[in-house]
């Protein structure tokens, strides 16, 4: 098992391992756990003895104002006091909804993150971002909530969809090329068991833990996080969230790699197009600039003077600065031509 510490002031531990121990309650415990994942959520029922248990369909489509409004009442329906817990169990989805919830019922109660998919486990859990979405973009609404604890379980993993699991590594590919950290660019051999497993989520927490440490509310390097983030939001809303985070992401890299290349950085292009091969993505939404610019306008790294990229210079050398419309359309361009001759 890795313990890692999340420093003072949102001072937290994240735990990644087998058999992990829950905590004791401080209060009340609020289970809101994933469908896919109920086994577990009936092992740490058994364990927590939950005032409250609710169960959600995990996925995009729960992500959103009405469901979040349902769980609120639910809480207040169950009268759960200030010092009730709420208790995520589940992949982002679960653990952005179920935060968000905790973050705003009282104006805030405490909650604990089970991230149940590697995705979680290395980005949705860590950090203390909660949220949901609203039709005109992907995490409009939400709030800085930190976690009690983060208590990543990896025998959730063991059943897990492949497709799943290798999607959810693209955050940690990410975090490899902000990090410039090679170890994390190569999960070619990763599987549920695998004893390389372990430290390696624990390797692309540890990035995340120090970005977020250094700029928690996302005033200057902290939107270095969202790496290719800035394009995947537009695919994933194009497509009706028909196309996965992960995979939406690994095309959003491709073109962020794209962007460095046309700015004179290092050509990242490669290990991007392996990442797609190895995770298997889909094709993504077809269309031109002007398809995708009305989503690319409301991302959240808008200011008053316009819309900052995250441009990858090399691994270990992102830059978050305005880009000129005509780099961003040659970029595009290149990336629209890889995406035509994808046969994933």
């Amino acid at each position: 098992m890795t313990r890692l510490e999340v420093a003072p002031p949102h001072d937290h531990p994240v735990l990644i391992g087998r058999g992990l121990e829950p905590p004791q309650p401080q209060g009340p415990v609020a289970l809101v756990y994933d469908a896919a994942v109920e086994p577990l959520a009936l092992k740490l029922a058994k364990q927590a003895r939950p005032e409250l248990t609710l169960r959600l369909e995990g996925g995009e489509a729960s992500k959103r104002l009405a469901v979040y409004e349902d769980l609120l009442r639910e809480f207040a329906r169950a009268r759960l006091p200030r010092d009730a817990e709420v208790w995520a169990l589940g992949g982002g989805t679960v653990t952005d909804l179920a935060g968000f919830a905790a973050a705003s019922y009282l104006r805030g109660v405490a909650w604990l993150a089970w991230p149940t998919t590697t995705l979680a486990m290395v980005d949705a859990a860590v950090g203390g971002k909660t949220g949901v979405n609203l039709p005109e973009g992907k995490n409009l609404v939400g709030a800085f909530h930190p976690p009690r604890g983060v208590y990543a379980e990896l025998a959730a993993l063991d059943t897990l969809p492949e497709a799943t699991f290798r999607e959810g590594l693209v955050e940690a590919f990410k975090h490899g090329l902000i990090a410039g950290d090679a170890a994390l660019l190569a999960p070619w051999d990763l599987a549920p068991g695998r004893p390389e497993l372990e430290p390696y989520l624990a390797r692309a927490v540890t990035v995340k833990i120090g970005v977020v440490e250094r700029d928690f509310k996302e005033s200057g390097e902290r939107m270095k996080l969202n790496l290719g983030h800035t394009l995947a939001h537009a695919l994933e809303a194009a497509s009706g969230h028909a196309l996965a985070h992960g995979h939406a992401v690994a095309w959003g890299l491709l073109f962020a790699a794209l962007l460095g290349r046309e700015l004179g950085g290092e050509d990242l292009t490669q290990p991007v197009l392996r990442l797609l091969a190895w995770t298997r993505a889909p094709a993504p939404p077809t269309g031109g600039w002007a398809d995708f610019a009305g989503y690319v306008a409301r991302d959240k790294k808008n200011r008053s003077g316009g819309l900052r990229w995250v441009v990858p210079y090399a691994a270990g050398d992102v830059r978050v600065e305005p880009v000129a419309e005509a780099a961003l359309r040659a970029a595009f361009n290149a990336w629209r031509e890889h995406a035509a001759g994808y046969s994933g």
